[in-house]
């Protein structure tokens, strides 16, 4: 049994620590002061006095009023300033923070000079409506929200700044409008972040001074609050004045002390939770998964792996379990992706490419969710592209699932049915069946943080079919998995597919999934296409290096030559059996298993024969595969047995001669 190391303490330096704690004993001071000047047997007698009783009655009043007023204009105005991008937006940031570095009575000043009854508006609200803010409670109010409201749109806009917007955009493609996703989403997520802003708000306002007595005045009854009471208390009674200032420390340390460091963590929980994996559930989320060098032509008999060890679960196919219209897609993409996308009902289709290549932005843009890129969509015979995210019948999974952290997973599938308008009871039934259908159905009572990373992807597919889309978009949906679990969700996931209405487009870098998955292969680059093939031809003529790799290829680009040769992008030449006309840009494709690898420069047929050293030897099943450079040709993967490495001696930095027959070489023109 290992021990846990106790945690090591850092000594501070000197210079460091000596201010600081002279920092803490000045903070400090004043309070201990308060403490040691009370006269604690009077304590009692001091609080409960007519006037002490009334003020705090009234102080009470005003800060619950200024803090209904500061969560009903606060919230919207929190809100803009993190989400939505505005001419001015830093002078209007500017205003909201002027309050609190304002000195109070200015402040008092300025809320006459605006709403008094000769400032700005104080006459129009006078002869309109008959509202005289100064000397009034209501202005009391009035002046304890201009200085406390900023507490509570710093805290949420921090608290907003920090949550992904994944989350809402997906709530928007499951059918919720930007109303629905704020109050259902936006406001629960960041609920920790509202809790302290609306703490903090409360109790500045219940210590206000400086601006209340400039503007309201001091009335008692009226406009007197405690902070004035105490003022007052001071010239006549300094120790009840002190009985009163410790009450109002104590609420101002209880508040503090409550918000355990909220004030300074945002949204608590709302973007960055660390899920915990649940006893007897295998921890699907440790390892990103491996969707780059695979062959593709061991997908069907992993397929059939699969298959045969998921075996049949029960799960109903969606052909019989509904009966619904068929959605046919097209989409003319402009922008930074610039392609056209015409597919039948029911069609799958599997984009892949680089990184920056336009996957997400093509996502997006049929969401109609980035402004870099635009989709003239039409879904079977309606054309959605005016239409708000919300209305397009465009269901998004995003790669980590985005499902809400405080539903379960039976209020997360029911999400969009609700949305859509779907009385509750027959929603979370919906809800209940699709669960049932992807194998989670006894999970449905279970928080996201106590889901493993296969169930969660489940409830979020679920999610998304229970919603009722036409058109279906998965955003690397399985390469969060390991590769058990990716199985098993990939076997579920083809079922359901093979009896969806409308279109399904799925982003991935597994070759497994692509072919398993989808009916055709589109292939981008910087935005366009380089291919929309079935798999089975962009497995056999890959037009794309980086789809060539991704399949466990070797991929060449170059430029035939005249001689039947082709001149490499990088150095040396590569003969070929079938080369195209001089001057084409052709990719040379190489299978790893039709590479030889020698420890002496072979004799004999193979005409493309390179010295080189080993660089890297990585398991691939049962076989391993051997990096090779070459100061003659570019890097160069070889796929051997374990017996016949053995047998060679291969090592890193071994010295070896590789060789391909130039039947082997497969030219596809670019």
């Amino acid at each position: 049994m290992s021990r846990i190391r106790p945690r090591t303490r850092t000594r501070p330096p000197l210079t460091l620590a000596l201010p600081a704690l002279l920092a803490v004993a000045f903070l400090l001071m004043p309070l201990v002061g308060i403490l040691a000047r009370t006269e604690w047997d009077q304590l009692g007698t001091h609080l409960t006095t007519p006037g002490v009783t009334q003020a705090l009655r009234l102080s009470l009043l005003v800060s619950f009023w200024a803090l209904g007023l500061s969560l009903l204009l606060g919230v919207p105005l929190a809100w803009l300033l993190a989400r939505v991008e505005f001419p001015g937006k830093a002078l209007v940031r500017s205003l909201v923070l002027l309050p609190m570095v304002l000195p109070p009575t200015v402040g008092g000043v300025a809320l006459l000079l605006g709403f008094g009854r000769r400032g700005l508006l104080g006459p129009w609200l006078e002869d309109t409506f008959g509202i005289v803010l100064p000397f009034h409670t209501s202005g009391a109010v009035v002046a304890a929200t201009f200085v406390a409201m900023p507490f509570l749109v710093i805290s949420l806009e921090g608290a907003l700044g920090g949550l992904r917007p994944g989350f809402e955009e997906t709530a928007a493609s499951l059918g919720a409008s930007p109303v629905r996703v704020f109050l259902t989403v936006t406001l629960p997520m960041v609920a920790p972040g509202l809790a302290a802003g609306a703490a903090l708000t409360w109790a500045r306002a219940l210590g206000e001074f400086g601006a209340t007595i400039t503007f309201a005045g001091n009335l008692p009854g009226t406009t007197q609050t405690l902070p004035l009471q105490v003022y007052l208390l001071l010239q006549d009674s300094p120790a009840a004045a002190t009985s009163l200032s410790l009450l109002l420390l104590a609420i101002a340390m209880a508040v503090l002390v409550g918000l355990r460091g909220r004030w300074t963590a945002g949204a608590v929980g709302a973007s960055g939770r660390v899920r915990e994996p649940v006893r007897g559930e295998p921890d699907a989320g440790d390892e990103p998964g491996e969707g780059g060098e695979r062959d593709l032509k061991t997908a069907e008999t992993a397929e059939t792996a699969e298959t045969a060890e998921t075996g049949e679960t029960g799960e109903q196919d969606l052909k019989t379990a509904e009966v619904g219209e068929k959605w046919a897609l097209h989409a003319d993409v402009t922008g930074y992706n610039e392609l056209t996308l015409d597919a039948g009902p029911g069609t799958t289709i599997a984009v892949v490419g680089p990184n920056g290549a336009g996957k997400t932005t093509l996502l997006r843009a049929l969401l109609g969710l980035t402004p870099r890129a635009h989709a003239r969509l039409r879904l079977g015979e309606r054309d959605v592209t005016a239409l708000p995210p919300h209305r397009r019948g465009v269901a998004w999974v995003p790669q980590d699932g985005a499902l809400f952290p405080h539903l379960n997973a039976l209020g997360n599938t029911a999400y969009g049915l609700r949305a859509q308008g779907v009385p509750r009871g027959e929603a979370r039934r919906a809800a209940q069946t699709w669960l049932d259908r992807l194998g989670v159905g006894h999970l449905a009572h279970r928080r996201p943080a106590q889901l493993s990373g296969g169930q969660a992807q489940r409830v979020a597919l679920a999610r998304a079919l229970a919603a009722r889309p036409r058109l279906l978009l998965l955003d690397e949906p399985l390469a969060a998995l390991d590769q058990t679990t990716r199985g098993h969700v990939r076997h579920t996931l083809r079922r359901h597919l093979d009896g969806f209405g409308g279109v399904c487009l799925i982003v991935t870098h597994d070759p497994v999934e692509a072919v398993s998955l989808a009916d055709r292969v589109l292939v981008l680059d910087e935005g366009r296409t380089l291919q929309d093939a079935p798999p089975a031809e962009v497995t056999r003529h890959p037009r794309s290096p980086w789809v060539a790799r991704m399949l466990g290829r070797n991929a060449w680009p170059g430029t035939a030559a005249a001689d039947g040769t082709l001149a490499l992008a990088g150095e040396g030449r590569l003969v070929v059996a079938d080369p195209p006309a001089a001057g084409t840009r052709a990719l040379a494709v190489i299978a790893p298993e039709a590479v030889s690898v020698h420890r002496e420069k072979p004799q004999g047929s193979p005409r493309n024969v390179w010295p080189g050293t080993v660089r890297e030897i990585t398991t691939a099943g049962s076989r391993l595969r051997v990096l090779i450079t070459s100061r003659a040709a570019p890097d160069l993967v070889a796929e051997i047995t374990p017996q016949a490495a053995l047998e060679l001696g291969l090592v890193d930095g071994a010295e070896v001669w590789t060789s391909v027959k130039a039947t082997e070489v497969s030219v596809v023109a670019l």
